[in-house]
């Protein structure tokens, strides 16, 4: 018995101390990429980035003295807004309407919403480049917005879908007993409630049009996003000015989920 419970026991051993180390590993190496790319911010880089030469902050200090990072990093902000409000704004009505409203082939249409989501990026991103080629519209920044609109239309369906069928329709039958018009009742009932989801929709469109390279690579023509010029200049050695860019929307976003739980745990201690 004493070597059944010994062999026991150096099992559960082993299985308490193997979780915990993997996940020690694996966020060590997703680190890593992050950490060289901030370091390598502050580097006094000649031609390349690829060598550490020696510290400093002019980098940070100008970094628009690339002009070429602050002009693809600022349409990458402009194709990420306004795709982005298109995306909510469709996929928002599309999933009320599909969760609150029959009509003929709302299932083909749930179905075909799903199909951008399975679709290789290469294969999107190679169908649209064909067909603004056949209707003769020239490749810029219309074009990307409109391919990104597209494919974050989706994930804001998805998204904004669930919480409609999460919704209690007593709450809005209440507001329709109290005398409220439809206009009223969605405003101040139907859309509060639905502003979580609406904007959790939101910031998935944003990230994933800021992130996109491969549909924007295929629709971009000569207009440069951010992660393009990334690709383009990693032939030669990324600058740093990009480096601090990167770095300072990490930090940015890390800023934003810690402000978010913030207040998020005060609300929850109001509440209770």
């Amino acid at each position: 018995m004493s070597a059944v419970t010994t062999r026991a026991r150096s099992r559960i051993g082993l299985g308490r101390w193997l979780l915990p180390t993997y996940v020690v590993v694996a966020f060590v190496l997703l680190l890593i990429p992050i950490a060289y790319t901030f370091v390598f911010s502050f580097n006094d880089a000649n031609r390349s980035n690829i060598s550490w030469n020696g510290f400093t902050l002019d980098n940070w200090l100008g970094v628009c003295s690339q002009p070429d990072v602050c002009m693809a990093f600022g349409n990458s902000l402009l194709v990420g807004g306004a795709a982005t409000l298109i995306a909510t704004v469709l996929g928002t009505m599309i999933a009320i309407a599909l969760v609150r409203y029959r009509f003929p082939a709302r299932g083909a249409i749930s179905l075909l919403l799903f199909l951008p989501m399975a679709t290789p990026e290469v294969v999107m991103g190679a169908g649209l480049a064909a067909q603004f080629l056949t209707a003769g519209v020239p490749k810029g920044l219309g074009t990307i917005i409109i391919a990104h609109a597209m494919f974050c239309l989706s994930f804001v369906v998805v998204t904004v879908r669930a919480r409609v069928l999460s919704l209690d329709p007593a709450l809005e039958e209440a507001g329709r007993d109290l005398y409220g018009s439809p206009t009223q009742v969605f405003w101040r009932v139907t859309f509060p409630l639905l502003l979580p989801g609406i904007v959790a929709a939101a910031l998935l469109s944003f990230s994933l049009s800021f992130d996109d390279f491969i549909i924007t690579y295929f629709t971009s023509g000569t207009t440069q996003t951010f992660p393009v010029y990334v690709y383009v200049a990693a032939q030669r050695g990324i600058p740093p000015q990009a480096n601090v860019i990167a770095s300072a929307v990490f930090f940015l976003a890390i800023a934003a989920v810690l402000v978010f739980q913030v207040v998020s745990a005060r609300h929850a201690a109001r509440r209770r």
